[in-house]
This record gives C-alpha cells, sequence and structure tokens, in this order.
C-alpha cells in the first residue's frame, strides 16, 4: 500500500518503509500510521517536535494547533481521557 495524500501509513507498510516516513515527516509534514484502520500514532519530524517544546505547548495544542488545523488529520479521545500532566512543559 502506498501512502496517501495526507501521509497516512498503515503499520505494517510503516514498520516496512520506516526510514521513508521518517524522511517524508521531515520533508512533508506530519505522517499518520494506522492500526487495524483505526488512526493511531503521528510521526513528528524533530524540528516541530523542539518547536512545540520551545514554546511550552501542551499537548492539546499541539494536536490541535497547527500545522493540523485545516490539514484534513482527525484528532479523536475518549470521552474520559484526562492526562496525568503536560506532556511538553516542565515536570
Amino acid at each position: 500500500m502506498e501512502t496517501d495524500k495526507r501521509g497516512c501509513w498503515q503499520l505494517q507498510e510503516a514498520k516496512n518503509r520506516l526510514s521513508e516516513v521518517v524522511r517524508r515527516a521531515e520533508e512533508e509534514g506530519p505522517q499518520v500510521i494506522t492500526v487495524r484502520g483505526r488512526e493511531a500514532v503521528v510521526v513528528v519530524a524533530r524540528s516541530e517536535y523542539e518547536r512545540y517544546k520551545a514554546k511550552k505547548t501542551g499537548l492539546a495544542e499541539f494536536l490541535l494547533g497547527p500545522p493540523w488545523r485545516g490539514s484534513g488529520v482527525v484528532i479523536e479521545r475518549a470521552d474520559d481521557f484526562m492526562p496525568d500532566r503536560d506532556l511538553f512543559g516542565d515536570e
């Protein structure tokens, strides 16, 4: 399976082509990996991660802010989800 326009990969394909997934994350933006048809994780370039980390942006802002806005990627969470702490801020 080839990745679609949004950079979405099935898990097995992502495992087989990890170098390409990483290269595309660096060059084209976030890459979504699906597990059993469900979007499960996103691979982002280190530079993108560091940019958000430097802003001390919370996880929600990181996931819902640019570059996601308008990208077509849908972020879902359980209704009862509540993180223990800010994953990108100080401990």
